[in-house]
């Protein structure tokens, strides 16, 4: 047999006691939103303030400085699942805050969100309670300091292609790849240019080369991007039957893991009638079915 007496303490109105000149003015000074603390004959600053200095003995010198608002965390422990009582109904931590100014730390909670925001040395300032009636749970709670933030970013702008530019988008426009050929290496460039990067003579002739082509390398994204069908996608450099310096483009068709270098594909434009001045026309790259091309 277990015997037990069960016994209850309480004070239905409130258990009153005096503050004390130092007590009270660290309250009083919560009442009306500020934070301070008390200095000791060696020049230390409590907070929260102490009647004697907590390494002499010696009674403080009566002198009340202002601290904080913001403060540093120094070490903390998360409460996953507040009980009743707790000055917040989410997960929050208690912390040990040191005030700008202070030399001793504050006790409270920090209401950061999530426990991955908490670490040593987080910046955090108080969360005033709208009605102060000069207790420590005036401050709701600490928050961290802002540190960024997420701006939506929009710009509107016109792109005029250049000669080159312009008539390669034309050439697609019309279904057609055009590039051209440098007279003194007789390398075949696309898109079309008007200078050989390689001799840097201007170039004069101009050339079409066919959609079709070989997959020279290429990388599998698991990212999604708009203009690709499906995750994971492949994007290549394909060379062009005809052309010396592949150009990057989607491979589509087949699945991204049996992509390959070598593999012939061909261009997938989309109908003549949805067609503008712009590399959307091809939608992306499939395979033709052909053996592989030697690289």
């Amino acid at each position: 047999m277990t015997l037990e007496a069960r016994h209850v303490l309480e004070f239905p109105g409130g258990y009153t006691r005096t503050t004390g000149p130092v007590i009270g003015r660290f309250l009083t000074e919560l009442r009306d939103g500020r934070l301070v603390g008390v200095r000791t004959a060696g020049g230390r600053t409590l907070v929260p303030p102490l009647e004697y200095d907590p390494d002499t003995g010696d009674a403080v010198t009566g002198d009340f400085v202002e601290v904080g608002p913001a403060g540093t965390v120094e070490s903390w422990s998360w409460v996953h699942a507040p009980r009743a009582g707790h000055p917040l109904d989410r997960p929050f931590a208690w912390a040990l805050i040191r005030l700008d100014g202070a030399d001793t730390s504050l006790v409270h909670a920090v209401d950061a969100g999530d426990v991955k925001a908490m670490r040593p040395g987080l910046r955090v300032r108080p969360r005033w309670r709208a009605e102060r009636t000069g207790q420590i749970t005036d401050i709701e709670s600490f928050v961290p300091e802002v540190t960024k933030i997420v701006s939506p970013v929009r710009t509107e702008y016109v792109l005029k292609p250049g000669l080159a530019l312009a008539r390669f988008l034309e050439g697609v426009a019309a279904g057609v790849l055009v590039g051209c050929r440098c007279g003194s290496c007789h390398k075949v460039y696309v898109p079309y240019r008007l200078s050989c990067p390689e001799c840097g003579v201007a170039i004069t002739e101009e050339v079409e080369v066919p959609d079709t082509g070989t997959i020279t390398t290429f990388a599998i994204n698991n990212l999604p991007d708009p203009r690709a069908p499906e995750v994971p996608f492949v994007s290549a450099y394909v060379l062009l039957d005809g052309s010396d310096v592949p150009m990057i483009t989607l491979v589509a068709g087949i699945a991204a893991h049996e992509v390959r270098q070598g593999m012939r594909v061909r261009a997938v434009w989309v109908p003549e009638e949805e067609r503008t001045a712009s590399m959307t026309n091809i939608k992306w790259f499939a395979p033709t079915g052909e053996p592989d091309a030697e690289l």
